[in-house]
Protein backbone atom coordinates (compact mmCIF):
# COMPACT_ATOMS: atom_id res chain seq x y z
CA UNK A 1 0.00 0.00 0.00
CA UNK A 2 1.34 3.43 -0.95
CA UNK A 3 0.02 6.91 -0.25
CA UNK A 4 -1.11 7.67 -3.80
CA UNK A 5 -3.44 4.65 -4.15
CA UNK A 6 -7.21 4.76 -3.85
CA UNK A 7 -7.16 2.09 -1.13
CA UNK A 8 -5.02 4.36 1.05
CA UNK A 9 -6.75 7.65 0.29
CA UNK A 10 -10.37 6.50 0.54
CA UNK A 11 -10.18 3.58 2.96
CA UNK A 12 -7.10 3.19 5.12
CA UNK A 13 -6.44 6.85 5.96
CA UNK A 14 -10.04 7.87 6.79
CA UNK A 15 -10.61 4.74 8.89
CA UNK A 16 -7.29 5.16 10.71
CA UNK A 17 -7.93 8.83 11.47
CA UNK A 18 -11.45 8.07 12.69
CA UNK A 19 -10.21 5.34 15.04
CA UNK A 20 -7.33 7.55 16.18
CA UNK A 21 -9.49 10.59 16.94
CA UNK A 22 -12.16 8.53 18.73
CA UNK A 23 -9.68 6.53 20.82
CA UNK A 24 -9.05 7.58 24.45
CA UNK A 25 -5.75 9.45 24.91
CA UNK A 26 -3.93 6.48 26.43
CA UNK A 27 -4.92 4.22 23.52
CA UNK A 28 -3.89 6.50 20.65
CA UNK A 29 -0.43 4.94 20.36
CA UNK A 30 -2.07 1.52 20.38
CA UNK A 31 -4.31 2.53 17.48
CA UNK A 32 -1.32 4.00 15.65
CA UNK A 33 0.71 0.83 16.21
CA UNK A 34 -2.03 -1.58 15.11
CA UNK A 35 -3.06 0.47 12.08
CA UNK A 36 0.60 0.81 11.07
CA UNK A 37 0.97 -2.98 11.25
CA UNK A 38 -2.05 -3.33 8.96
CA UNK A 39 -0.42 -0.83 6.58
CA UNK A 40 2.84 -2.80 6.67
CA UNK A 41 1.22 -6.20 6.23
CA UNK A 42 -1.10 -5.13 3.40
CA UNK A 43 0.11 -7.35 0.57
CA UNK A 44 3.32 -8.23 2.47
CA UNK A 45 2.09 -10.22 5.44
CA UNK A 46 4.88 -12.78 4.94
CA UNK A 47 7.38 -10.17 6.17
CA UNK A 48 5.48 -9.53 9.40
CA UNK A 49 7.88 -11.77 11.42
CA UNK A 50 10.78 -9.60 10.20
CA UNK A 51 9.19 -6.44 11.58
CA UNK A 52 8.16 -8.14 14.81
CA UNK A 53 11.67 -9.59 15.33
CA UNK A 54 13.34 -6.20 14.88
CA UNK A 55 10.92 -4.55 17.31
CA UNK A 56 11.49 -7.23 19.97
CA UNK A 57 15.29 -7.40 19.56
CA UNK A 58 15.84 -3.66 19.85
CA UNK A 59 13.22 -3.22 22.58
CA UNK A 60 14.77 -5.92 24.78
CA UNK A 61 18.33 -4.76 24.07
CA UNK A 62 17.34 -1.22 25.03
CA UNK A 63 15.98 -2.45 28.37
CA UNK A 64 19.14 -4.51 28.89
CA UNK A 65 21.38 -1.51 28.18
CA UNK A 66 19.72 0.36 31.04
CA UNK A 67 19.63 -2.73 33.28
CA UNK A 68 23.40 -3.23 32.99
CA UNK A 69 24.24 0.45 33.32
CA UNK A 70 27.63 -0.17 34.99
CA UNK A 71 28.66 -3.30 33.10
CA UNK A 72 30.56 -2.16 30.01
CA UNK A 73 31.03 -5.66 28.62
CA UNK A 74 27.34 -6.54 28.90
CA UNK A 75 26.35 -3.21 27.34
CA UNK A 76 28.71 -3.76 24.40
CA UNK A 77 27.37 -7.29 23.84
CA UNK A 78 23.78 -6.04 23.88
CA UNK A 79 24.63 -3.26 21.42
CA UNK A 80 26.29 -5.77 19.08
CA UNK A 81 23.20 -8.01 19.27
CA UNK A 82 20.96 -5.07 18.34
CA UNK A 83 23.27 -4.03 15.50
CA UNK A 84 23.56 -7.59 14.23
CA UNK A 85 19.79 -7.97 14.26
CA UNK A 86 19.08 -4.79 12.29
CA UNK A 87 22.05 -4.94 9.91
CA UNK A 88 21.69 -8.70 9.49
CA UNK A 89 18.09 -8.37 8.34
CA UNK A 90 19.02 -5.54 5.97
CA UNK A 91 21.96 -7.47 4.51
CA UNK A 92 20.04 -10.69 4.05
CA UNK A 93 17.11 -9.22 2.18
CA UNK A 94 18.81 -6.42 0.28
CA UNK A 95 22.42 -7.44 -0.39
CA UNK A 96 22.85 -11.21 -0.09
CA UNK A 97 22.05 -12.04 -3.71
CA UNK A 98 24.06 -9.05 -4.94
CA UNK A 99 27.11 -10.28 -3.04
CA UNK A 100 26.65 -13.82 -4.38
CA UNK A 101 26.29 -12.62 -7.98
CA UNK A 102 29.35 -10.37 -7.60
CA UNK A 103 31.41 -13.28 -6.26
CA UNK A 104 30.27 -15.43 -9.18
CA UNK A 105 31.23 -12.72 -11.68
CA UNK A 106 34.66 -12.06 -10.14
CA UNK A 107 35.80 -15.58 -9.24
CA UNK A 108 33.79 -17.65 -11.70
CA UNK A 109 31.94 -19.54 -8.97
CA UNK A 110 28.44 -20.92 -9.30
CA UNK A 111 26.62 -19.93 -6.13
CA UNK A 112 22.87 -20.09 -6.62
CA UNK A 113 20.82 -17.04 -5.59
CA UNK A 114 18.76 -17.27 -2.43
CA UNK A 115 15.13 -17.94 -3.25
CA UNK A 116 12.27 -15.91 -1.81
CA UNK A 117 14.03 -12.56 -1.34
CA UNK A 118 13.55 -11.06 -4.78
CA UNK A 119 11.07 -8.61 -3.20
CA UNK A 120 12.28 -6.41 -0.34
CA UNK A 121 10.20 -5.99 2.82
CA UNK A 122 8.43 -2.63 2.69
CA UNK A 123 10.61 0.20 4.00
CA UNK A 124 13.34 -2.08 5.39
CA UNK A 125 16.12 0.42 4.60
CA UNK A 126 14.37 3.03 6.73
CA UNK A 127 13.11 1.13 9.77
CA UNK A 128 16.38 -0.78 10.19
CA UNK A 129 18.24 2.53 10.40
CA UNK A 130 15.64 3.77 12.90
CA UNK A 131 16.13 0.74 15.15
CA UNK A 132 19.90 1.17 14.77
CA UNK A 133 19.61 4.81 15.77
CA UNK A 134 17.51 3.92 18.83
CA UNK A 135 19.89 1.26 20.14
CA UNK A 136 22.96 3.44 19.56
CA UNK A 137 21.34 6.42 21.31
CA UNK A 138 20.40 4.27 24.32
CA UNK A 139 23.95 2.90 24.42
CA UNK A 140 25.37 6.44 24.33
CA UNK A 141 22.86 7.44 27.05
CA UNK A 142 21.41 10.12 24.78
CA UNK A 143 17.90 8.77 25.43
CA UNK A 144 16.27 6.53 27.99
CA UNK A 145 15.07 3.12 26.92
CA UNK A 146 11.38 2.90 26.06
CA UNK A 147 9.61 0.64 28.56
CA UNK A 148 6.25 0.50 26.80
CA UNK A 149 6.57 -1.91 23.88
CA UNK A 150 3.46 -0.49 22.19
CA UNK A 151 4.94 3.02 22.18
CA UNK A 152 8.22 1.63 20.87
CA UNK A 153 6.42 -0.35 18.19
CA UNK A 154 4.48 2.75 17.17
CA UNK A 155 7.80 4.55 16.69
CA UNK A 156 9.35 1.77 14.57
CA UNK A 157 6.41 0.95 12.31
CA UNK A 158 4.72 4.39 12.20
CA UNK A 159 3.04 4.30 8.78
CA UNK A 160 3.62 7.94 7.67
CA UNK A 161 7.39 7.51 7.45
CA UNK A 162 7.57 3.76 6.80
CA UNK A 163 7.79 3.80 2.99
CA UNK A 164 10.31 6.53 2.16
CA UNK A 165 11.31 8.25 5.35
CA UNK A 166 12.35 10.56 6.70
CA UNK A 167 14.67 8.58 8.99
CA UNK A 168 13.24 9.53 12.37
CA UNK A 169 15.45 9.37 15.45
CA UNK A 170 13.73 8.18 18.59
CA UNK A 171 14.74 11.32 20.45
CA UNK A 172 12.94 13.41 17.83
CA UNK A 173 9.53 11.86 18.54
CA UNK A 174 9.85 10.36 22.03
CA UNK A 175 8.37 13.36 23.81
CA UNK A 176 5.59 13.63 21.24
CA UNK A 177 4.59 9.97 21.62
CA UNK A 178 4.33 10.43 25.37
CA UNK A 179 1.90 13.35 25.07
CA UNK A 180 -1.44 11.58 25.34
CA UNK A 181 -3.85 14.46 25.86
CA UNK A 182 -4.27 17.40 23.52
CA UNK A 183 -1.86 15.85 21.01
CA UNK A 184 -3.43 17.59 18.06
CA UNK A 185 -5.60 20.60 17.31
CA UNK A 186 -7.46 22.09 14.35
CA UNK A 187 -4.42 24.09 13.20
CA UNK A 188 -2.28 20.95 13.06
CA UNK A 189 -4.95 19.12 11.09
CA UNK A 190 -5.17 22.04 8.66
CA UNK A 191 -1.40 22.08 8.22
CA UNK A 192 -1.40 18.33 7.73
CA UNK A 193 -4.04 18.50 4.99
CA UNK A 194 -2.10 21.26 3.22
CA UNK A 195 1.18 19.34 3.35
CA UNK A 196 -0.55 16.17 2.22
CA UNK A 197 -2.15 17.98 -0.74
CA UNK A 198 1.17 19.45 -1.88
CA UNK A 199 2.88 16.09 -1.48
CA UNK A 200 0.22 14.24 -3.43
CA UNK A 201 0.41 16.80 -6.25
CA UNK A 202 4.20 16.51 -6.42
CA UNK A 203 4.04 12.71 -6.47
CA UNK A 204 1.08 12.06 -8.78
CA UNK A 205 0.99 15.08 -11.10
CA UNK A 206 4.72 15.79 -11.45
CA UNK A 207 6.88 12.81 -10.46
CA UNK A 208 4.71 10.08 -11.99
CA UNK A 209 4.40 11.90 -15.31
CA UNK A 210 8.07 12.80 -15.47
CA UNK A 211 8.68 9.12 -14.79
CA UNK A 212 6.81 8.27 -18.00
CA UNK A 213 9.22 10.40 -20.03
CA UNK A 214 12.26 9.02 -18.21
CA UNK A 215 11.19 5.39 -18.59
CA UNK A 216 10.47 5.90 -22.29
CA UNK A 217 13.97 7.29 -22.75
CA UNK A 218 15.77 4.57 -20.81
CA UNK A 219 13.87 1.84 -22.68
CA UNK A 220 15.16 3.15 -26.04
CA UNK A 221 18.66 4.45 -25.35
CA UNK A 222 19.91 3.66 -28.85
CA UNK A 223 17.28 5.92 -30.45
CA UNK A 224 18.07 9.03 -28.39
CA UNK A 225 19.72 12.17 -29.71
CA UNK A 226 21.78 14.55 -27.59
CA UNK A 227 18.72 16.73 -27.07
CA UNK A 228 16.47 13.86 -25.99
CA UNK A 229 19.24 12.40 -23.83
CA UNK A 230 19.40 15.66 -21.88
CA UNK A 231 15.60 15.63 -21.61
CA UNK A 232 15.88 12.20 -19.97
CA UNK A 233 18.70 13.28 -17.66
CA UNK A 234 16.98 16.48 -16.53
CA UNK A 235 13.64 14.68 -16.37
CA UNK A 236 15.01 12.14 -13.89
CA UNK A 237 16.59 14.87 -11.78
CA UNK A 238 13.18 16.49 -11.39
CA UNK A 239 11.29 13.20 -11.11
CA UNK A 240 13.45 11.97 -8.26
CA UNK A 241 13.08 15.22 -6.34
CA UNK A 242 9.32 15.49 -6.75
CA UNK A 243 8.86 11.79 -5.97
CA UNK A 244 11.03 11.65 -2.87
CA UNK A 245 10.17 15.07 -1.46
CA UNK A 246 6.52 14.45 -2.35
CA UNK A 247 6.53 11.25 -0.30
CA UNK A 248 8.17 13.10 2.59
CA UNK A 249 5.51 15.83 2.40
CA UNK A 250 2.83 13.13 2.43
CA UNK A 251 4.51 11.58 5.47
CA UNK A 252 4.78 14.94 7.22
CA UNK A 253 1.14 15.69 6.40
CA UNK A 254 -0.09 12.35 7.76
CA UNK A 255 2.00 12.86 10.89
CA UNK A 256 0.52 16.33 11.45
CA UNK A 257 -2.97 14.83 11.16
CA UNK A 258 -1.93 12.52 14.00
CA UNK A 259 -0.54 15.42 16.04
CA UNK A 260 3.10 14.49 15.40
CA UNK A 261 5.86 16.50 13.77
CA UNK A 262 8.49 14.74 11.64
CA UNK A 263 11.87 16.28 10.81
CA UNK A 264 12.22 18.16 7.52
CA UNK A 265 14.01 16.08 4.89
CA UNK A 266 14.46 18.54 2.00
CA UNK A 267 15.42 22.20 1.80
CA UNK A 268 15.51 23.28 -1.86
CA UNK A 269 18.52 21.05 -2.67
CA UNK A 270 18.88 22.11 -6.29
CA UNK A 271 19.73 25.64 -5.17
CA UNK A 272 23.00 24.37 -3.70
CA UNK A 273 26.31 26.00 -4.61
CA UNK A 274 28.39 22.92 -3.78
CA UNK A 275 27.99 19.17 -3.44
CA UNK A 276 28.61 19.47 0.29
CA UNK A 277 25.77 22.00 0.55
CA UNK A 278 23.57 19.70 -1.55
CA UNK A 279 23.84 17.00 1.12
CA UNK A 280 22.86 19.52 3.76
CA UNK A 281 19.64 20.08 1.82
CA UNK A 282 18.92 16.64 0.26
CA UNK A 283 17.67 13.72 2.41
CA UNK A 284 18.78 15.65 5.46
CA UNK A 285 17.88 12.90 7.94
CA UNK A 286 20.12 10.37 6.16
CA UNK A 287 22.97 12.88 6.09
CA UNK A 288 22.56 13.47 9.82
CA UNK A 289 22.45 9.71 10.53
CA UNK A 290 25.64 9.01 8.56
CA UNK A 291 27.42 11.99 10.07
CA UNK A 292 26.63 10.89 13.65
CA UNK A 293 27.09 7.14 13.21
CA UNK A 294 29.77 6.80 10.53
CA UNK A 295 31.70 10.04 9.99
CA UNK A 296 32.23 11.05 13.63
CA UNK A 297 33.12 7.53 14.88
CA UNK A 298 35.74 7.31 12.10
CA UNK A 299 37.32 10.49 13.46
CA UNK A 300 35.55 13.12 11.39
CA UNK A 301 37.94 15.92 10.53
CA UNK A 302 39.98 15.62 13.73
CA UNK A 303 42.76 13.32 12.44
CA UNK A 304 44.34 15.29 9.65
CA UNK A 305 43.45 16.21 6.09
CA UNK A 306 44.17 12.82 4.51
CA UNK A 307 42.09 10.94 7.08
CA UNK A 308 39.25 13.44 6.63
CA UNK A 309 39.17 12.80 2.89
CA UNK A 310 39.15 9.04 3.48
CA UNK A 311 36.31 9.38 5.99
CA UNK A 312 34.26 11.37 3.48
CA UNK A 313 34.75 8.68 0.84
CA UNK A 314 33.74 5.96 3.32
CA UNK A 315 30.58 7.85 4.32
CA UNK A 316 29.40 8.25 0.75
CA UNK A 317 30.35 4.69 -0.10
CA UNK A 318 28.02 3.63 2.73
CA UNK A 319 25.39 6.03 1.40
CA UNK A 320 25.60 4.47 -2.06
CA UNK A 321 25.38 0.94 -0.68
CA UNK A 322 22.40 1.90 1.48
CA UNK A 323 20.50 3.28 -1.51
CA UNK A 324 20.69 0.09 -3.52
CA UNK A 325 22.39 -3.26 -4.12
CA UNK A 326 24.28 -2.59 -7.32
CA UNK A 327 27.57 -1.30 -8.66
CA UNK A 328 25.82 1.76 -10.08
CA UNK A 329 24.81 2.86 -6.57
CA UNK A 330 28.34 2.26 -5.27
CA UNK A 331 29.79 4.33 -8.10
CA UNK A 332 27.22 7.07 -7.51
CA UNK A 333 28.15 7.26 -3.82
CA UNK A 334 31.88 7.35 -4.56
CA UNK A 335 31.34 10.11 -7.13
CA UNK A 336 29.66 12.27 -4.50
CA UNK A 337 32.41 11.54 -1.99
CA UNK A 338 35.12 12.33 -4.53
CA UNK A 339 33.36 15.56 -5.54
CA UNK A 340 33.41 16.76 -1.94
CA UNK A 341 37.08 15.89 -1.57
CA UNK A 342 37.87 17.89 -4.71
CA UNK A 343 35.80 20.82 -3.42
CA UNK A 344 37.88 20.83 -0.23
CA UNK A 345 41.11 20.67 -2.19
CA UNK A 346 39.96 23.57 -4.39
CA UNK A 347 39.04 25.48 -1.25
CA UNK A 348 38.83 29.27 -1.28
CA UNK A 349 39.60 29.53 -4.98
CA UNK A 350 36.30 27.81 -5.72
CA UNK A 351 34.48 30.03 -3.23
CA UNK A 352 35.77 33.08 -5.11
CA UNK A 353 33.92 32.06 -8.28
CA UNK A 354 30.61 33.83 -9.07
CA UNK A 355 27.57 32.25 -7.44
CA UNK A 356 25.98 31.31 -10.74
CA UNK A 357 29.14 29.47 -11.83
CA UNK A 358 29.25 27.47 -8.59
CA UNK A 359 25.55 26.67 -8.91
CA UNK A 360 25.92 25.59 -12.56
CA UNK A 361 28.90 23.35 -11.74
CA UNK A 362 27.04 21.74 -8.83
CA UNK A 363 23.78 21.25 -10.70
CA UNK A 364 25.56 19.76 -13.71
CA UNK A 365 27.46 17.30 -11.53
CA UNK A 366 24.30 16.25 -9.67
CA UNK A 367 22.48 15.65 -12.96
CA UNK A 368 25.30 13.52 -14.36
CA UNK A 369 25.68 11.54 -11.14
CA UNK A 370 21.95 10.77 -11.09
CA UNK A 371 22.46 8.91 -14.37
CA UNK A 372 24.36 6.17 -12.52
CA UNK A 373 21.72 6.16 -9.77
CA UNK A 374 18.97 5.45 -12.31
CA UNK A 375 20.83 3.21 -14.75
CA UNK A 376 20.31 -0.59 -14.67
CA UNK A 377 24.05 -1.05 -15.16
CA UNK A 378 27.23 0.96 -15.67
CA UNK A 379 27.37 0.39 -19.43
CA UNK A 380 23.86 1.84 -19.90
CA UNK A 381 24.81 4.89 -17.85
CA UNK A 382 27.93 5.47 -19.95
CA UNK A 383 25.89 5.07 -23.16
CA UNK A 384 23.41 7.74 -22.08
CA UNK A 385 26.23 10.12 -21.09
CA UNK A 386 27.98 9.50 -24.41
CA UNK A 387 24.75 10.17 -26.30
CA UNK A 388 24.26 13.42 -24.36
CA UNK A 389 27.63 14.63 -25.71
CA UNK A 390 27.90 13.07 -29.16
CA UNK A 391 24.32 12.17 -30.09
CA UNK A 392 23.66 15.09 -32.39
CA UNK A 393 20.89 17.68 -32.19
CA UNK A 394 18.02 15.86 -33.84
CA UNK A 395 14.42 16.73 -33.09
CA UNK A 396 12.42 15.48 -30.16
CA UNK A 397 10.69 12.20 -30.89
CA UNK A 398 7.12 12.27 -29.69
CA UNK A 399 7.31 8.66 -28.52
CA UNK A 400 9.33 10.06 -25.63
CA UNK A 401 6.17 11.61 -24.20
CA UNK A 402 3.86 8.75 -25.08
CA UNK A 403 1.60 8.11 -22.09
CA UNK A 404 2.31 11.49 -20.49
CA UNK A 405 -0.65 12.72 -18.42
CA UNK A 406 -2.74 9.81 -19.68
CA UNK A 407 -4.70 9.43 -16.43
CA UNK A 408 -5.13 13.16 -15.98
CA UNK A 409 -6.29 13.71 -19.57
CA UNK A 410 -8.81 10.90 -19.34
CA UNK A 411 -10.19 12.31 -16.11
CA UNK A 412 -10.34 15.84 -17.45
CA UNK A 413 -12.11 14.70 -20.59
CA UNK A 414 -14.88 13.39 -18.35
CA UNK A 415 -14.98 16.07 -15.66
CA UNK A 416 -14.18 19.36 -17.32
CA UNK A 417 -17.34 19.67 -19.44
CA UNK A 418 -19.35 19.24 -16.26
CA UNK A 419 -17.30 21.19 -13.73
CA UNK A 420 -15.69 23.96 -15.70
CA UNK A 421 -17.05 24.11 -19.21
CA UNK A 422 -15.13 24.96 -22.30
CA UNK A 423 -16.15 28.50 -23.11
CA UNK A 424 -13.97 31.49 -22.51
CA UNK A 425 -16.75 33.16 -20.53
CA UNK A 426 -16.90 30.33 -18.00
CA UNK A 427 -13.12 30.37 -17.60
CA UNK A 428 -13.15 34.10 -16.94
CA UNK A 429 -15.95 33.74 -14.38
CA UNK A 430 -14.15 30.92 -12.56
CA UNK A 431 -10.94 32.93 -12.37
CA UNK A 432 -12.81 35.98 -11.13
CA UNK A 433 -14.56 33.96 -8.43
CA UNK A 434 -11.27 32.41 -7.31
CA UNK A 435 -9.66 35.82 -7.11
CA UNK A 436 -12.48 37.08 -4.90
CA UNK A 437 -12.53 34.07 -2.59
CA UNK A 438 -8.85 34.11 -1.71
CA UNK A 439 -6.27 36.76 -2.63
CA UNK A 440 -3.92 35.22 -5.16
CA UNK A 441 -0.96 36.72 -3.27
CA UNK A 442 -1.76 34.51 -0.30
CA UNK A 443 -1.50 31.43 -2.49
CA UNK A 444 1.77 32.66 -3.98
CA UNK A 445 3.13 33.31 -0.47
CA UNK A 446 2.24 29.77 0.58
CA UNK A 447 3.95 28.29 -2.49
CA UNK A 448 7.01 30.48 -1.90
CA UNK A 449 7.27 29.36 1.70
CA UNK A 450 6.86 25.73 0.71
CA UNK A 451 9.51 25.78 -2.01
CA UNK A 452 12.00 27.51 0.28
CA UNK A 453 12.03 24.47 2.51
CA UNK A 454 10.19 26.04 5.48
CA UNK A 455 7.21 23.84 4.93
CA UNK A 456 5.80 24.27 8.43
CA UNK A 457 5.48 28.03 8.22
CA UNK A 458 2.02 29.11 7.11
CA UNK A 459 0.56 32.51 6.30
CA UNK A 460 -3.08 33.41 6.78
CA UNK A 461 -5.44 32.70 5.19
CA UNK A 462 -4.56 29.03 4.81
CA UNK A 463 -6.29 25.70 4.59
CA UNK A 464 -9.48 24.72 2.87
CA UNK A 465 -10.04 28.05 1.11
CA UNK A 466 -6.60 27.98 -0.47
CA UNK A 467 -6.91 24.34 -1.44
CA UNK A 468 -10.29 24.97 -3.08
CA UNK A 469 -9.00 27.95 -4.98
CA UNK A 470 -5.91 26.06 -6.16
CA UNK A 471 -8.06 23.20 -7.42
CA UNK A 472 -10.33 25.64 -9.25
CA UNK A 473 -7.37 27.29 -10.92
CA UNK A 474 -6.05 23.87 -11.95
CA UNK A 475 -9.37 23.14 -13.64
CA UNK A 476 -9.33 26.55 -15.29
CA UNK A 477 -5.84 26.07 -16.68
CA UNK A 478 -6.58 22.51 -17.70
CA UNK A 479 -9.49 23.64 -19.86
CA UNK A 480 -7.09 25.63 -21.99
CA UNK A 481 -4.34 22.97 -22.05
CA UNK A 482 -6.53 19.93 -22.67
CA UNK A 483 -6.62 20.24 -26.48
CA UNK A 484 -2.81 20.49 -26.57
CA UNK A 485 -2.31 17.39 -24.42
CA UNK A 486 -4.89 15.47 -26.44
CA UNK A 487 -3.11 16.38 -29.68
CA UNK A 488 0.28 15.26 -28.29
CA UNK A 489 -1.16 12.01 -27.02
CA UNK A 490 -2.70 11.17 -30.38
CA UNK A 491 0.47 12.01 -32.29
CA UNK A 492 2.66 10.07 -29.87
CA UNK A 493 0.47 6.98 -30.13
CA UNK A 494 1.17 6.96 -33.87
CA UNK A 495 4.92 7.28 -33.39
CA UNK A 496 5.10 10.59 -35.22
CA UNK A 497 8.29 12.62 -35.03
CA UNK A 498 8.61 16.34 -34.59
Amino acid sequence: MVFSTIIFLLRFLPITLALYYLAPPKLKNTVLFLCSLVFYCWGEVRFFPVMLALILINYLCGLGLERFEQNKTARLILLLIALAGSLGMLFYFKYANFVLSSINAIFGTGFAPIQGISVLPLGISFYTFQTLSYSIDVYRRDVKAERNIVDFGAYVVMFPQLIAGPIVKYRDVSDQLHVYKHRYNLKQIEEGMTLFTFGLAKKVLLADNLGVLVNNGWSSLSELTALTAWCVILGYTLQLYFDFSGYCDLAAGCARLLGLRLPINFDSPYRSLSVAEFWKRWHMTLTAFLRENVYFPLGGSRKGRGRTYLNILVVYLVSGIWHGAGWTFILWGLLHGLAQVLERLWGKRRDALPRWVRWAMTFLFINLAWVFFRAPDVSSALLLLKTAVTGGMGGIRLWLVNGLFRREISALELLLPVIVGTTLLVNIVVYAVVSRIVPIQSILDLIRIHTSGRVYAFHKPVGSQIMVSILLMVFWLSAALLPIFSFIRKKASKGDIL
